[in-house]
């Protein structure tokens, strides 16, 4: 049956960054209607992606008909019902991100939702897409949507069962390379663009392979390939010379990292980027279930014309970033010194940001349309991440159960799978599987560590679990209380931390940190180049005077050096007692 709605898409004019769409309406309403979306689910963002169509014209029973555009992202057409309705328009795509789209000689991406306008009425109709081959081209096709009828290079006839299913399945284009694996009986594919002639694609797949069996098997111990929320599933990254990101998608994901990043033929040691880009991979695979099916109740429907507020981004993304690291240490990716290394940063990037005294974690969530996207000068200051203090907040449900001895957060994922059928959920459908799980409420510790700026018992847990918590000096931008970015000799500063020695200086934001003198040397004064050389320059000096340049003015601030900052590291404790014993039933995800 052939779909009413139906997209075409052109290709081939790379040079001018052009895609070229036809949208065929077979049955349109009187005065049809259609948008393009705002935003993409998973980045929480009003982008205005319609900022990037152009020339967008209709035409009905071959004559062109009016377009009146009603809002920024909507326009409703003159058409008749029942005529079949031919819409055309270009959309722009230079941006080599996740989020939206991409094309030039060497490659082509795009989002549905970046591409394809939204037919008002028809959402829930199948819609089908076809992608034009173009002549000279080598170029080859990877989506996680369906095909009908398309040719050995993947360009042809697509089939989405409705709009959200449409836009929820990107596209990748070009030379890519391309590996396969199967992982519980489920087919994988795994492309990659832009990655160096060193690259190792096996070690990736290999690796990838067993991300992808730990965490089928963390949700589905039984009947894995019956049970998943798909039957097949595509990773597609993109390799650059600076970037690193993911966007999750239903049986899909797109990536972006650093090419550097990427394993290379002959590694023997596993270096610290690539470890990255394996917690990348699991993060996103993780949220295959933890997002796109199990999912705040507030996106039961999403809507795509403005922001869709939540309060639990805190679970949906801090708890999947606290699995993705911990899922690569079960699937023996990396040791337990990694593991702890990793947990470490996650941490420390906590407890060094004054705004987890401000904002809650849950409002972080909420406010992560006008905040954690579209951070500033102040940010660590007024706010926390989602990401890393949800981690922290699972971490500590996870030990919280594992050392009463009743369930684990393990069990609570997967009794939440059960409970809310791979769908919708609640945070009280949360609290209703920890009781459930436990033999007891646990409202008392997810009102203080998600409602409340309250300080989580990080220590006494980990402690009990094996942790040895040690407290060592930091670096000088965390002793100081600044984030800085030094280039070509010059130290800039970009945030001033609230409390911090900086701040009680009166540095700012956007200053230049020029020179500094010691107290006991006020006429000598040093040309400040890294701010770790301020150990250096200042020896064992307490006062210092730090010659800052502000908006052309050049000017002299009296600092004193903080003694009392210091920076978590943790290791393990020696092979011996129960907390041991906790530990390794909490790295190997048994019972305990």
């Amino acid at each position: 049956m052939k779909p009413d709605v139906h997209y075409t898409v052109d290709a081939s004019q790379q040079h001018t960054h052009l895609f070229k769409v036809t949208l065929q309406i077979d049955k349109p309403q009187a005065g049809q209607i259609v948008s393009l979306p705002v935003w993409i689910p998973g980045s929480y963002l009003v982008r205005e992606f319609s900022k990037n169509l152009q020339n967008l014209k209709a035409k009905q029973g071959g004559k062109f008909v009016a377009v009146h555009q009603e809002n920024k992202s909507q326009w409703q057409i003159e058409s008749k019902p029942d005529l079949a309705l031919q819409l055309s328009y270009e959309v722009y795509a230079f941006d080599n991100s996740v989020r939206t789209a991409w094309l030039d000689m060497q490659r082509g991406f795009f989002n549905g939702t970046s591409l394809c306008l939204r037919v008002h009425g028809q959402e829930e109709l199948p819609h089908a897409l076809t992608l034009l081959p173009f002549k000279n081209s080598d170029w080859t096709v990877a989506t996680g949507l369906s095909p009908v009828k398309v040719n050995k290079q993947g360009f042809g006839e697509y089939l989405a069962t409705n709009y959200d299913e449409l836009v929820d399945c990107p596209f990748e284009m070009g030379n890519l390379w391309r590996g396969q694996f199967t992982a519980c009986g489920i087919p994988h594919e795994f492309v990659v663009a832009g990655a160096l002639p060193s690259f190792d694609g096996s070690r990736l797949l290999a690796d990838t392979q067993k991300i992808c069996e730990t965490e089928i098997n963390f949700w589905h111990d039984k009947k894995p390939k019956a049970q998943a929320p798909y039957k097949r599933y595509v990773f597609m990254l993109n390799a650059v010379e600076d970037g690193y990101g993911g966007l999750e998608h239903r049986n899909s994901t797109a990536l972006i990292c650093n090419r550097r990043d990427l394993p290379s033929i002959g590694m023997k040691k596993m270096p610290d980027a690539y470890v990255t880009l394996l917690g990348l991979i699991s993060h996103e695979y993780f949220h295959t279930w933890n997002v796109k099916q199990l999912r705040p109740a507030e996106f039961k429907r999403y809507d795509y014309t403005q922001e869709n507020y939540t309060q639990l981004l805190w679970f949906f993304e801090g708890f999947t970033s606290y699995y993705d690291d911990l899922l690569l240490r079960r699937a023996k990716l990396i040791d337990d010194s990694t593991y702890f290394k990793l947990l470490n940063k996650t941490i420390n990037l906590v407890l060094q940001a004054p705004g987890r005294q401000v904002q809650s974690v849950a409002q972080a969530s909420f406010d992560a349309w006008v905040k954690y996207y579209r951070q500033d000068e102040n940010t660590p200051n007024a706010t926390i991440s989602y990401y890393t203090k949800g981690a922290l907040v699972a971490l500590c449900l996870d030990l919280s159960m594992r050392a009463e001895g009743t369930a684990n957060l393990d069990q609570v994922m997967r009794g939440l799978w059960q409970r809310c059928q791979g769908g919708p959920m609640s945070e009280t459908d949360l609290l209703a599987e920890l009781e459930a799980q436990t033999g007891r409420s646990w409202k008392k510790e997810i009102k203080a560590w998600v409602h409340s700026t309250q300080e989580l018992p990080l220590k006494t847990l980990l402690s009990s679990h094996g942790v040895v918590v040690h407290e060592d000096p930091p670096q000088m931008a965390q002793r100081l209380g600044l984030r800085v970015a030094e280039t070509q000799g010059v130290v800039q500063i970009k945030a001033v931390l609230r409390g911090g020695a900086a701040e009680k200086a009166g540095m700012a934001a956007g200053d230049e940190w020029w020179a500094v003198a010691s107290s006991k040397a006020k006429s000598t004064h040093w040309r400040l180049k890294k701010l770790e050389d301020l150990s250096l320059l200042l020896g064992t000096d307490k006062k210092a005077k730090a010659t800052i340049s502000r908006d052309q003015k050049v000017f002299e601030l009296d600092l004193s050096m903080p003694s009392d900052v210091h920076t978590w590291r943790l290791s393990a404790a020696p092979a011996q007692g129960a907390a041991v014993s906790r530990t390794s039933a909490w790295l190997d995800g048994t019972a305990r």
